[in-house]
């Protein structure tokens, strides 16, 4: 996400550093998430405790570089609450160009007005058109209707450009401001990846069958009863995939195509796209309910020819005491076929603090659409 930056340090340089460099950082917006420098010094590394800054007062900070630390000038940093989506941004809620400082000097002085939370604030100019595919669409395999939305890139009327396509369950809780359990704001966290240029990518968000949804999501038989999974399966495989790609300006083949939804959408997106893996080429899978499949098994996977796919797969510390092992023995198990081990890319990201509600989901969303989608692109600074 930021270009390293490095020169070899100069003799002069290199003597004078070994009096250590301090830096001072005040801020006008305080709270209680630490502060972390990240630069050309650590890889650029979010979240290094070797570079967390010492809380003085209220809104200042020090840090100090150890004496025998060996620092490349000119050094480039940001400071950051501990990752991307909570970074130092102006007082208008702008990005920040990299700070550098050129050669030694003992102390160095910074001022942050305004720190990003959970990605936001997000640029309104920047915020992708909602639009209602169809209040009732037709699910011929499931004999039912359902809403379903498109969220197009803010500029997709005044351009002629192909978009990669993610399908997301659950779209009453996607960016829906009065939604009971509160929301993903992924209409908000599209915005902030148009606006760093992460980024522009096509979301179906399919709504959910309310008190059907547990059914609907259950793909075969499991702790839950029998479920109609492989029928909806084929209705956004066989049904609605065509329909967008007739109707919208995507990029229909696999590798730009992905799937994907949090908890019971979790599961139901894992077997998306391992029974058509000719379809979905990216997998976003949040909290996925696995303990209803706790012997799950992938044999029939050896049907099919392993394709190249990514797999972004999360879990929280605080969801269940089951969580965290469910997922980590779900991705020992798809990396146990040695075909799955070349094909297969796996992105366990596991965040120990995080409960299973859309908070988190939210903050993860823009992590995965850039690994999945946009990883592969030249890098840029936040």
């Amino acid at each position: 996400m930021i270009k390293d930056y490095m020169v070899l340090p100069t003799e002069e340089n290199d003597t004078a550093k070994k009096k250590g460099l301090t830096l001072i950082l005040t801020t006008d917006e305080d709270d209680d998430r630490p502060v972390f420098i990240s630069g050309n010094f650590n890889n650029w590394l979010t979240q290094d405790n070797n570079f967390q800054m010492k809380k003085l007062e209220e809104g200042k900070y020090s840090y100090v570089f150890p004496p025998d630390f060996e620092i490349s000038f000119p050094l480039e940093y940001k400071f950051t609450k501990g990752d991307w989506s909570e970074v130092e941004i102006d007082r208008y809620g702008n990005k920040t160009l990299n700070r550098i400082i050129p050669e030694f000097k003992e102390h160095h002085e910074a001022h942050v007005p305004r720190w990003r939370k959970n990605w936001l604030p997000f640029q309104p100019e920047h915020l992708p058109k909602i639009h209602l595919i169809s209040e009732e669409f037709e699910i011929p395999q499931l004999n039912k209707t359902r809403k379903i939305w498109a969220l197009l890139p803010h500029d997709y009327d005044i351009s002629e450009e192909c978009y990669p396509v993610l399908y997301l369950q659950d779209a009453q809780n996607l960016f829906n401001e009065n939604a009971a359990y509160g929301n993903w704001q992924i209409d908000k966290k599209l915005a902030v990846m148009s606006y760093y240029g992460i980024g522009k990518l096509i979301v179906i968000a399919i709504e959910h069958a309310e008190k059907d949804r547990v059914i609907e999501y259950n793909v075969g038989n499991t702790l839950l009863g029998k479920g109609q999974g492989k029928k909806y399966i084929r209705f956004v495989t066989d049904t609605l995939k065509p329909f967008v790609d007739k109707n919208f300006r995507t990029k229909p083949q696999r590798e730009f195509t992905g799937i994907g939804g949090s908890s019971m959408g979790g599961l139901v997106s894992i077997f998306s796209g391992l029974m058509y893996p000719e379809v979905y080429g990216k997998l976003m899978i949040f909290s996925p309910s696995l303990w209803v499949l706790p012997k799950i098994k992938f044999s029939f996977l050896d049907m099919y020819e392993p394709m190249d796919t990514k797999i972004y797969l999360y879990a929280g510390g605080d969801e269940s005491e089951t969580m965290i092992k469910h997922v980590k023995k779900f991705k020992k198990k798809l990396l146990k076929q040695e075909a799955n081990k070349e094909k297969m890319k796996i992105n366990l990201s596991i965040n120990e603090k995080g409960k299973h509600n859309e908070s988190f989901w939210s903050d993860e969303f823009p992590k995965a659409m850039e690994w999945l989608f946009f990883k592969d692109q030249e890098e840029k600074s936040l």
